[in-house]
């Protein structure tokens, strides 16, 4: 058993392995940047009859980070497994999306997991021992999401720079996985203040308005979330565990499409119509 820091566990995939690495015995610290929403995970604490150590943590603050993490080592002496789960999903087209939101994004989905990890290597590199796992996405496998730009190229930063540190990684004994879910059944969309941004009166607004039926649609259908956590756990069990795991049938459904695919354009090509089975055939721009 050993000491597990995940992000993110308001709810959704962190707030789910949580509760899968409390219910085997490790020692859990349940991070989240506002502590007021820690009530559902209280509860499904108290119910499964584990004990989750809550941490206020924001990935996007060098302080927070800082703070948190020595406060963990201080209590627990070593953090052992590291889950990099917060995040954020809002999208918007490439040409208008307000560039703060853009960044927002970037700084949460990639930098966030940026400063968890050099805050937790130096004891990990020590005791040459560890585990990251990255929460990453199938849209860090697949050619870039349609009004979803950002989120697409924070999850594929977060993939690469995934793939470096295996090999930085590899002499200590410090393993690295991703994690990378199609489809579940999860609260970030309304977790987000505003799904989409840069929409509103733009030349995109009925093409992204079609387009997020089918993503709304889609995570509303999806599979439960605890498919991801006992994925998340075991890939902290297994020494074997590969850096990339695609995680739900639908994602790899669409992984092979994409290799049939051969590229960018035959994606897009066989991409569409899965949309339109969803949402309705796509609008012709005004």
């Amino acid at each position: 058993m050993g000491v597990v820091l995940i992000t993110g566990c308001s709810s959704g995939f962190g707030l789910e392995a949580a509760i899968a690495f409390a219910e085997r015995g490790d020692t859990v610290i349940a991070t989240m940047r506002n502590l007021g929403k820690a009530e559902t995970l209280r509860k499904r604490a108290a119910d499964a009859g584990v004990e989750v150590d809550l941490e206020a943590l924001d990935v996007t603050s060098d302080e927070s980070v800082a703070t948190a993490v020595a406060a963990v080592v201080g209590r627990h002496g070593a953090i052992d497994v590291l889950v990099n789960n917060a995040g954020v999903g809002f999208g918007g087209p490439v040409e208008t999306m307000p560039m703060d939101a853009a960044r927002e994004l970037m700084e949460t989905n990639f930098w966030g997991a940026v400063r968890m990890i050099r805050a937790v290597l130096p004891g990990m590199r020590e005791r040459r021992s560890g585990v990251v796992i990255n929460v990453t996405s199938l849209a860090g496998r697949l050619p870039g999401t349609l009004y979803e730009a950002m989120y697409s190229a924070s999850k594929h930063a977060l993939g690469a720079l995934s793939e470096s540190l295996l090999g930085e990684l590899q002499p200590f004994g410090i393993r690295v996985v991703c994690i990378e879910p199609g489809f579940f059944a999860t609260e970030i969309s309304h977790n987000n203040e505003a799904v989409d941004q840069g929409v509103a009166g733009s030349a995109y607004e009925a093409d992204a308005s079609w387009f997020r039926v089918f993503m709304d649609t889609s995570v509303s259908t999806g599979a439960d979330a605890r498919v991801v956590a006992e994925a998340i756990v075991a890939a902290a069990d297994d020494p074997d565990a590969p850096l990339h795991q695609a995680i739900g049938d639908d994602a790899q459904v669409y992984l092979s499409l994409y290799e049939s695919a051969g590229s960018v354009e035959g994606w897009l090509e066989a991409a569409i119509p899965i949309v339109e089975s969803i949402a309705g055939p796509r609008p012709t721009p005004a």
